[in-house]
């Protein structure tokens, strides 16, 4: 292999093990989990700004409220007077109030709507979140258990690759080896020895012993009194009684 296709390579698994470490889905739905966690008081400040909006215009369309029945208190009372004139600008100034009463209670009623979907988007939210988080928590806690379990199965297999199983049929395998071959070493010793030449000796032994035996005998006089008789064998005629 070249040097440049080595360098390549290199750089290829750099790079891929820069990849795997960025996608890490252990880092990556922890991070899902404190940005899931900082939306909250975001969409809170927004629910707050959005509240706020409603009284101020709450407050403002009551202002509105409270002018418009002065006005009308005031033709009331100019027409009592019987001053049209007077009336007349009241008048004007209702209507022009009305206007801004009208555009105000549009923009309240907006206001209160958005209020009421952002609440709404909140509660909905707020489930996802706490489905979400729920979820990745368990993946986490999941991903944990499987990890332990990892290490306890890389431990075994380093016991059993690196451990008794590696070397135990094998040392069993060569203590057989080597008892047939003792075993073959003794057959071929045994074979290789002359029995004859040990039976004979036997065998010399044994005469030896029946001449040295005899000589004993002889020089002890036991010979005639071994080989006589104890009781002389008695003739047929001396064995018959005689015949009355």
């Amino acid at each position: 292999m070249s040097l440049w296709k080595r360098f390549k390579r290199a750089i290829r698994a750099l790079l891929g093990k820069a990849v795997e470490t960025i996608e890490d889905p252990r880092l990556i739905l922890e991070q899902n989990i404190r940005e899931l966690n900082e939306q909250v008081p975001k969409m809170n400040e927004h629910i707050a700004s959005v509240k706020a909006t409603v009284t101020l215009l709450e407050k403002e369309l009551d202002k509105y409220q409270k002018e418009y029945n002065e006005l009308v208190a005031r033709v009331k009372a100019a027409l009592n007077q019987n001053r049209e004139d007077l009336a007349e600008q009241y008048a004007l100034r209702i209507e022009k109030l009305k206007q801004s009463i009208a555009q105000t209670q549009a923009e309240l009623d907006s206001a209160k709507k958005a209020y009421e979907k952002a609440l709404e988007v909140k509660k909905l939210f707020m489930r996802e979140r706490e489905r979400k988080i729920q979820e990745a928590r368990a993946a986490l806690q999941q991903y944990e258990r499987a990890k332990w379990q990892a290490k306890i199965a890389e431990a075994f297999e380093q016991f059993e690759v690196g451990g008794i199983d590696q070397t135990h049929d094998e040392m069993v395998k060569r203590l057989q080896e080597k008892s047939a071959q003792y075993e073959a070493r003794l057959e071929l010793a045994i074979e290789s020895v002359d029995t004859s030449r040990l039976k004979i000796d036997e065998e010399m032994e044994r005469i030896q012993a029946k001449e040295s035996l005899a000589r004993l005998k002889a020089e002890l006089g036991l010979s005639e009194a071994a080989s006589a008789p104890s009781d002389p064998p008695r003739s047929e005629k001396e064995g018959k009684e005689p015949l009355l």
